[in-house]
């Protein structure tokens, strides 16, 4: 009989001591796991409709097929897998700065790992996203210079941010370095916890061209109400 909580692993990182681990959720009896870094709860796969959406949207603004993308932060793995399942998609990184995380995959801990370590098209990269932005080599000699899309789920906001390093990215100069390894046309999104903050919509909208803020509402299980999140959708001049 499987246990009703399960610690899955347990590793100190730069950022904190991350865990992993899988619970009976007694009301729903579904298995739900959980990723928690020191005192702050990260992620939780109850919750997965606006990283999904994440994806969605994004590409959904993505003109053409033949489609590079690259995703910032792969936690559980929804926006990874809801990219694969676009068939427009050519190839997809995932930069995870945790090689913990990356190691939770390869080791099939977590629902869709197999999903993403199956899929040829799909590379898990160990690396600083931040600092691959502003790098002159980009996330590295496997990743193609120009991008159709990049998608981030990092932070919890833009104004919440894990490490203070993270806050310079979410400014003007910050996102100019992203904006130029995009193709004509080509799209950069953002999910936060917050409701939309009409600053980062105007920051973005200079650098970018335009910027939409989504609103993604869901069922929220725990509270028997509903809960949102919002995905922010910047797209430049084709």
């Amino acid at each position: 009989m499987r246990a009703a909580f399960e610690e899955l692993d347990r590793q100190p990182t730069p950022l904190g001591e991350l865990v992993l681990r899988r619970r009976l959720e007694p009301r729903l009896q579904v298995d739900v796991y959980e990723v928690q870094l020191d005192d702050a709860f990260l992620m939780s796969s109850l919750f997965t409709v606006a990283e999904t959406a994440l994806a969605t949207l994004g590409l959904a603004a993505a003109p053409g097929a033949g489609l590079d993308v690259v995703v910032g932060g792969l936690g559980l793995g929804y926006t990874a897998a809801a990219v694969l399942d676009d068939d427009r998609v050519r190839s997809l990184h995932v930069v995870d700065a945790l090689d913990a995380v990356i190691g939770w995959h390869d080791r099939g801990l977590l629902p869709l790992s197999s999903r993403l370590t199956a899929d040829a098209r799909c590379r898990l990269v160990h690396g600083d996203f931040f600092a691959g932005v502003a790098a002159a080599d980009g996330f590295g000699p496997a990743v193609p210079d120009r991008l159709h899309a990049v998608l981030v789920d990092i932070d919890h906001t833009p104004r919440h941010v894990l490490h203070p390093s993270h806050a310079a990215f979410y400014t003007e100069d910050g996102l100019r370095p992203l904006a130029e390894r995009l193709h004509p046309g080509g799209v950069f999104a953002l999910w936060s916890d917050d409701p939309p903050d009409d600053g980062l919509v105007a920051v973005a909208a200079t650098v970018f061209g335009r910027c939409d803020a989504h609103v993604v509402e869901f069922a929220n299980p725990l509270t028997e109400g509903t809960s949102s999140n919002t995905v922010y959708v910047a797209s430049t001049a084709t």
